[in-house]
């Protein structure tokens, strides 16, 4: 086991981040601009139960008016996409949650588009993903700038730092890598394809990795004192019954790491915060554009 001071605890960052969050929500809420979310559940919600249960806690804490709606599996896309349209319309609401698994004929990627860039606090709209690639990040996916956040709290210096990402998804390794390199990192994104990741991970002062995979990284594949940013949350059996971990082998990885993310608490915690995070950022943003709006209709 690590000394604790290697552990990145990310509950105590969170709470951190819950504590400014709440600050600017109480603001905003004095300006006139309380911030609300609404999350949307289509058929299974028991597989998203635990998140909507986790983001209305956190949310209701910082003074964020949270309200969950279910719907049916079998709801038509015309009829979603008009009630997402109806949100993105609604003054009252700043922030929008497509939560997850779908319904296979209503993909995620049509819905999250649905959904207006300026109340996409899940920052997966292409047009927020696009921002990071011209560094001009405002809402991000949740999960990558969590995870770039936790490395940023080591006080690692950035720029000039070798990374290595292990997972190369849309809204997360791609991201991740996006974001660093904004930062003058030199990232390396691994993926299936790649011949020999542990070659990558050994020369990487930090490692980042988010593939679904228990156990994948293990000790022999990363520098002495590298930070590891571990992403994944899988579910094993073991002779004492379930058990949720990464995609490291922690116990390994804790003897050669300078910095390791515990799973559970590290990653998804700061996840939530970010969301959080984000809502305000939405309220902002439309609050400023509702402003200029009024602005220019007055001075015609």
């Amino acid at each position: 086991m690590p000394n604790s001071n290697k552990l990145l605890d990310g509950r105590a960052i969170a709470a951190k981040m819950h504590t400014e969050t709440a600050a600017e929500v109480e603001a905003l809420k004095q300006e006139g601009w309380p911030v609300k979310l609404v999350s949307i559940s289509i058929g299974d919600v028991e597989a998203s139960a635990l998140y909507v249960r986790n983001q209305q806690r956190a949310a209701e804490k910082t003074g964020i008016t949270f309200e969950p709606r279910y719907y049916p599996a079998d709801i038509g896309r015309d009829e979603l996409v008009g009630i997402i349209q109806g949100l993105n319309t609604d003054p009252r609401v700043t922030g929008i949650i497509i939560q997850r698994p779908t319904p296979p004929h209503l993909t995620e990627r049509r819905l999250q588009r649905t959904v207006h860039p300026l109340k996409d606090v899940e920052g997966m709209h292409p047009s927020n993903i696009g921002d990071i690639v011209y560094n001009d990040l405002k809402m991000g996916p949740c999960t990558a700038v969590a995870a770039v956040q936790m490395l940023k709290s080591t006080n690692t210096r950035l720029e000039g730092l070798e990374v290595t990402v292990i997972g190369h998804s849309a809204i997360v390794g791609k991201p991740i890598a996006f974001l660093l390199m904004a930062e003058g990192a030199t990232v390396t994104v691994c993926h299936h394809e790649t011949r020999n990741i542990a070659m990558h991970s050994r020369s990487a002062d930090a490692v980042f990795v988010a593939v679904g995979k228990p156990g994948l990284v293990t000790g022999n594949m990363l520098k002495p004192g590298a930070v590891l940013i571990d992403i994944g949350i899988n579910e094993i059996e073991t002779p004492d019954g379930t058990k949720v971990v990464g995609d490291a082998d922690f116990d390994s990885c804790a003897e050669i790491a300078g910095w390791i993310t515990p799973v559970p608490g590290g990653v998804g915690p700061v996840t939530v915060a970010t969301l959080l995070r984000n809502s305000v950022t939405a309220a902002h943003l439309q609050r400023d554009h509702y402003a200029s709006e009024f602005a220019t209709r007055k001075s015609v």
